[in-house]
């Protein structure tokens, strides 16, 4: 098997935020030629889908700034350090966002969501028992909470309506996780 990993030979970080941190890299690739990588380093996040026992969920619809745009998504936060257990971000941002707290939450699975320029990682849980808990919108964040049956989120998702990559993702496996146990 070929090997197809890529040696960092310079690293110049260009962007050091809040959120991300923008590198310029200089590597060396498998056929030993140079090329340069620019790539953003993200914490990492979770993203959960709420499940009420009538078959209802939860989906929020926020403005996001770099698209332009309000999407319909589900609750969702950064990893706000290396060591933070992303099971515990999913419980925060559930209740944060939407004022709901789960005793049940399912892990479904973890994906890279844009790999061609970022190490950022979502990992994906399903809450159910939900009971009622407190929102705590963080400053600046304005967020509408809608409940509406899973059936047409997952509907929505399916058609297009949703098109944020890690809701319609979030939506389809805990779709298939339902439908599996």
């Amino acid at each position: 098997m070929q090997d197809l990993n890529e040696e960092q030979l310079v690293s110049k970080q260009l962007v050091d935020g809040r959120l991300l941190k923008v590198y310029h890299d200089e590597v060396r690739l498998p056929d030993g030629t140079e090329s340069v990588r620019e790539w953003i380093d993200h914490p990492g996040a979770s993203a959960v889908v709420p499940l009420f026992e009538d078959g209802t969920t939860l989906l929020l619809r926020q403005f996001r700034y770099p698209a332009r745009r309000t999407f319909l998504e589900v609750p969702a936060g950064k990893l706000d350090h290396d060591e933070e257990d992303p099971e515990d971000v999913a419980r925060r941002e559930l209740e944060e966002e939407t004022g709901w707290k789960t005793k049940h939450l399912s892990y479904l699975t973890s994906l890279y969501p844009c790999i061609g320029y970022s190490n950022e990682v979502i990992h994906f849980y399903l809450a159910e028992h939900l009971e009622a808990g407190g929102v705590d919108h963080s400053e600046g964040e304005f967020i509408e909470v809608r409940r509406l049956p899973f059936a047409e989120a997952v509907s929505m998702a399916r058609r297009g309506v949703i098109l944020d990559m890690k809701s319609v993702a979030a939506l389809l496996f805990a779709e298939v996780h339902l439908r599996e146990r």
